[in-house]
Formats: C-alpha cells, sequence, structure tokens
C-alpha cells in the first residue's frame, strides 16, 4: 500500500463515518475520534500484554494471536481519522517528525 492510497481510504472512511453517525458537527466527531483512540489504544494495549503473556490465564486461554496487527492498524487509523478532522497534514506531520528525530542523531 503507498501513503496516498492510505490517504485515500482515510477520505473516504470520513465521509463514511460522518454519514452512518451524522457528526456533521466538527467538535463532536474530534471529541467522539478522541475517544475512539484511546479505546483502541486499550484494546492494543491488551494485545501487547497478551503477546508477552503478562495476561491472567482466562484471558491468555481465550487469546488470539493474531488480533495484535489489526489492533496497530485500528490505533492507525483512527488516529488518521482524527488528524482528517483537525485538518492536519499527517504526510507534512510525519516528515518533520522524522527530520527533527534524525537531528537528535547528527553529531
Amino acid at each position: 500500500m503507498q501513503f496516498e492510497d492510505l490517504k485515500k481510504f482515510i477520505k473516504i472512511e470520513d465521509q463514511r463515518l460522518i454519514e452512518r453517525f451524522g457528526y456533521k458537527d466538527e467538535d463532536k466527531r474530534i471529541l467522539a475520534r478522541t475517544v475512539k483512540i484511546t479505546e483502541e489504544l486499550g484494546e492494543l494495549c491488551d494485545e501487547v500484554l497478551s503477546h508477552s503473556s503478562l495476561q491472567r490465564k482466562e484471558k491468555l486461554d481465550v487469546h488470539d494471536k493474531d488480533n495484535l496487527p489489526g489492533e496497530f492498524a485500528d490505533v492507525i487509523l483512527t488516529t488518521l481519522l482524527l488528524a482528517e478532522t483537525m485538518k492536519v497534514d499527517i504526510e507534512e506531520a510525519l516528515e518533520k517528525k522524522i527530520e527533527k528525530v534524525n537531528k537528535r542523531y547528527e553529531k
């Protein structure tokens, strides 16, 4: 997948969610998507704990090892949807952040 394909998907999904949930109010969408990121991050944390066998036995007994990649994807997609709502150019933001991180290692 190319980054452009991901950005197109996010625009399409943004419109689908607006139509499905009726959040035409931008502030409500921002709040809902921020809360959704927290939910998805919690699910990712649960998967990481299970992956590391740090969950209680009952959870480990029903754990599906194939869930971990999907939870990473959920966090990324939800974050990109929030960025779309807040009109953040995520590609530009990533480029700037990577440049900043790389400068930390220059001597």
